[in-house]
């Protein structure tokens, strides 16, 4: 006989595979296609693991990891709100922590809570681990725009500010990822992919 923790279990990962056909605004850095959901969780993971000797503090990547693989599972209910989206971002934490009831809720109560708990860490951005995670977040899509020629920068019209204040957690996480940063942003400017 099946555990019923195991019939849950597996439940939760075939409903995991939505993911796959979640699309981002951020196209691939070849430009052929937008990137999915689990392509960018999956890419923030690696980075994570190949860019944490820079962190500021010494930090549980393996929790980083964790956080980064869960971070946007809500969005299978929730759908994925453009960062530079106003309106799309008015109702996103609403929409978002029923969607993480929802996601987490399908697994017992132990699982379901330590992924839970992974994913408020996560959207809080308090701890140094949650600051680091946010920061590979946010470097992922700088990386494919600049890498393509302004993507969703020059698509949607986006200015320094607000790509500033949307890569703020890098400052806090990394000095040397935020010097990187800031210079590829500003080489963003001088080449037209983001507005002054």
């Amino acid at each position: 006989m099946i555990k019923d923790g195991l019939k849950r279990d597996i439940e939760f990962i075939v409903e995991l595979d939505k993911m796959k056909s979640i699309l981002r605004q951020t196209n691939l850095i070849d430009k052929s296609r937008r990137e999915d959901d689990a392509e960018h969780s999956w890419h923030i993971s690696v980075m994570a693991m190949v860019l944490s000797e820079y962190a500021n503090e010494n930090i549980d990547v393996c929790k980083v990891i964790k956080m980064l693989l869960v971070h946007d599972l809500v969005e299978i209910y929730a759908g994925d709100t453009f960062c530079y989206d106003v309106e799309g971002n008015k109702s996103k934490k609403k929409r978002e922590l029923e969607a993480a009831d929802k996601i987490y809720g399908m697994l017992k109560e132990d699982k379901g809570q330590e992924l839970r708990n992974l994913w408020d860490e996560f959207e809080e951005m308090k701890t140094k681990e949650a600051l680091f995670a946010a920061a590979m977040d946010r470097l992922q899509p700088l990386f494919s725009n600049y890498y393509s020629d302004g993507g969703t920068w020059k698509k949607f019209n986006v200015t320094k500010a607000e790509v500033y204040k949307r890569i703020a957690p890098i400052e806090k996480a990394s000095d040397e990822l935020w010097e990187f940063t800031t210079n590829m942003i500003e080489d963003a400017i001088k080449k037209g992919y983001i507005k002054e």
